[in-house]
């Protein structure tokens, strides 16, 4: 599992309708909302480490650290990125940050754990 600090990776949204709080039923306002911001942090995670890893390993989800610091409305680009940190056994830190044409929006860590997705579900599901 060759992951090192510095890996990272972008992805893009334009903020839809589907994207705003009062869609994820986070608020009453037509901005994009926190729960989607924060996908949009793990999905940069995910996708700076993913070809990295073995056949049938992923990432999940374990520690959320996230500042949602200005709103940014329907129709405007938000740029998230992930930059490896830290890399402890199976846990890999991420800082991630996300942007639109205005300035900074959000800010924060994650951390996500490596597994063998096949026996992730299973243990999910009761099956051992």
């Amino acid at each position: 599992m060759p992951l090192h600090p510095g890996q990272s990776a972008r992805v893009e949204l334009v903020v839809a309708d589907a994207d705003t709080a009062i869609a994820l039923h986070s608020g009453e306002v037509p901005v994009l909302a926190t729960p989607r911001v924060l996908a949009l942090c793990e999905e940069a995670a995910h996708t700076a480490v993913a070809p990295e890893l073995a056949e049938g390993q992923t990432t999940v989800g374990m520690k959320v650290q996230l500042d949602h610091l200005a709103p940014s409305a329907v129709g405007h680009t938000v740029v998230a990125e992930a930059v490896v940190e830290k890399v402890n056994g199976r846990r890999v830190l991420f800082t991630v940050s996300v942007n639109d044409d205005r300035g900074l929006v959000a800010v924060g860590r994650v951390t996500r754990v490596v597994v063998d997705a096949e026996g992730f579900v299973a243990k999910a599901s009761g099956q051992h």
